[in-house]
Protein backbone atom coordinates (compact mmCIF):
# COMPACT_ATOMS: atom_id res chain seq x y z
CA UNK A 1 0.00 0.00 0.00
CA UNK A 2 1.28 3.45 -0.89
CA UNK A 3 1.86 5.91 1.91
CA UNK A 4 0.07 9.22 2.18
CA UNK A 5 1.44 12.65 2.96
CA UNK A 6 -0.01 14.49 5.96
CA UNK A 7 -2.21 16.60 3.69
CA UNK A 8 -3.47 13.57 1.78
CA UNK A 9 -4.18 11.75 5.01
CA UNK A 10 -6.13 14.75 6.31
CA UNK A 11 -8.33 14.66 3.19
CA UNK A 12 -8.82 10.90 3.62
CA UNK A 13 -9.81 11.36 7.28
CA UNK A 14 -12.51 13.81 6.18
CA UNK A 15 -13.67 11.52 3.37
CA UNK A 16 -13.86 8.52 5.71
CA UNK A 17 -16.14 10.62 7.95
CA UNK A 18 -18.56 11.53 5.14
CA UNK A 19 -18.21 8.14 3.37
CA UNK A 20 -19.39 9.69 0.08
CA UNK A 21 -19.32 13.39 -0.54
CA UNK A 22 -18.81 16.35 -2.79
CA UNK A 23 -15.82 18.66 -2.45
CA UNK A 24 -17.71 21.00 -0.10
CA UNK A 25 -18.76 18.09 2.15
CA UNK A 26 -15.15 16.98 2.48
CA UNK A 27 -13.89 20.48 3.26
CA UNK A 28 -16.64 20.91 5.88
CA UNK A 29 -15.24 17.86 7.74
CA UNK A 30 -11.71 19.23 7.84
CA UNK A 31 -10.34 21.06 10.89
CA UNK A 32 -9.93 24.84 11.00
CA UNK A 33 -8.28 26.61 9.38
CA UNK A 34 -9.92 25.00 6.37
CA UNK A 35 -7.66 24.51 3.35
CA UNK A 36 -8.46 26.28 0.09
CA UNK A 37 -10.87 24.50 -2.25
CA UNK A 38 -8.21 24.20 -4.97
CA UNK A 39 -5.82 22.57 -2.51
CA UNK A 40 -8.35 19.90 -1.55
CA UNK A 41 -9.29 19.35 -5.20
CA UNK A 42 -5.61 18.79 -6.02
CA UNK A 43 -5.25 16.36 -3.10
CA UNK A 44 -8.28 14.44 -4.35
CA UNK A 45 -6.74 14.16 -7.84
CA UNK A 46 -3.57 12.75 -6.29
CA UNK A 47 -5.58 10.33 -4.15
CA UNK A 48 -7.42 9.15 -7.28
CA UNK A 49 -4.06 8.54 -9.01
CA UNK A 50 -2.86 6.60 -5.93
CA UNK A 51 -6.07 4.51 -6.08
CA UNK A 52 -7.26 5.62 -2.64
CA UNK A 53 -10.31 7.52 -3.95
CA UNK A 54 -12.73 7.33 -6.85
CA UNK A 55 -15.75 9.41 -7.85
CA UNK A 56 -19.16 9.42 -9.49
CA UNK A 57 -20.20 12.24 -11.82
CA UNK A 58 -23.40 14.18 -11.11
CA UNK A 59 -23.91 16.81 -13.83
CA UNK A 60 -20.76 18.91 -13.40
CA UNK A 61 -19.96 17.82 -9.86
CA UNK A 62 -18.02 14.82 -8.60
CA UNK A 63 -19.07 12.81 -5.57
CA UNK A 64 -15.98 11.22 -4.06
CA UNK A 65 -15.73 7.99 -2.09
CA UNK A 66 -12.83 6.05 -0.54
CA UNK A 67 -11.57 2.88 -2.19
CA UNK A 68 -9.61 1.90 0.92
CA UNK A 69 -11.19 1.65 4.36
CA UNK A 70 -9.78 3.52 7.32
CA UNK A 71 -9.20 0.19 9.07
CA UNK A 72 -7.22 -1.21 6.15
CA UNK A 73 -5.05 1.90 5.89
CA UNK A 74 -4.52 2.00 9.68
CA UNK A 75 -3.45 -1.63 9.73
CA UNK A 76 -0.95 -1.09 6.92
CA UNK A 77 0.41 2.10 8.46
CA UNK A 78 0.82 0.52 11.88
CA UNK A 79 2.57 -2.53 10.42
CA UNK A 80 4.94 -0.32 8.46
CA UNK A 81 5.64 1.82 11.54
CA UNK A 82 6.39 -1.22 13.70
CA UNK A 83 8.59 -2.69 10.96
CA UNK A 84 10.55 0.56 10.54
CA UNK A 85 11.02 1.50 14.19
CA UNK A 86 10.78 -1.75 16.15
CA UNK A 87 12.14 -4.39 13.73
CA UNK A 88 8.63 -5.74 13.27
CA UNK A 89 8.21 -6.50 16.98
CA UNK A 90 4.88 -5.40 18.44
CA UNK A 91 6.19 -6.47 21.85
CA UNK A 92 9.02 -3.92 21.54
CA UNK A 93 6.52 -1.27 20.40
CA UNK A 94 4.24 -1.85 23.40
CA UNK A 95 7.24 -1.96 25.77
CA UNK A 96 8.37 1.37 24.36
CA UNK A 97 4.92 2.91 24.94
CA UNK A 98 4.86 1.69 28.54
CA UNK A 99 8.44 2.86 29.16
CA UNK A 100 7.69 6.32 27.73
CA UNK A 101 4.53 6.49 29.86
CA UNK A 102 2.33 6.72 26.76
CA UNK A 103 0.55 3.56 27.88
CA UNK A 104 -0.30 2.90 31.51
CA UNK A 105 -0.07 -0.43 33.28
CA UNK A 106 -3.89 -0.31 33.53
CA UNK A 107 -4.10 0.09 29.74
CA UNK A 108 -1.75 -2.85 29.33
CA UNK A 109 -3.81 -5.01 31.70
CA UNK A 110 -6.99 -4.09 29.83
CA UNK A 111 -5.31 -5.02 26.56
CA UNK A 112 -4.28 -8.38 28.02
CA UNK A 113 -7.86 -9.04 29.16
CA UNK A 114 -9.14 -8.27 25.66
CA UNK A 115 -6.57 -10.59 24.10
CA UNK A 116 -7.59 -13.43 26.42
CA UNK A 117 -11.22 -13.25 25.21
Amino acid sequence: MKTLTKSEEQVMQALWKVEKGFLKDIIDQMPDPKPHTNTVATMLKILIEKKFVDYEVFSRAHRYFPLISKESYSKGSLSKFVDNYFSGSYQQAVSFLVKEKEMSIQDLELLLQQLKK
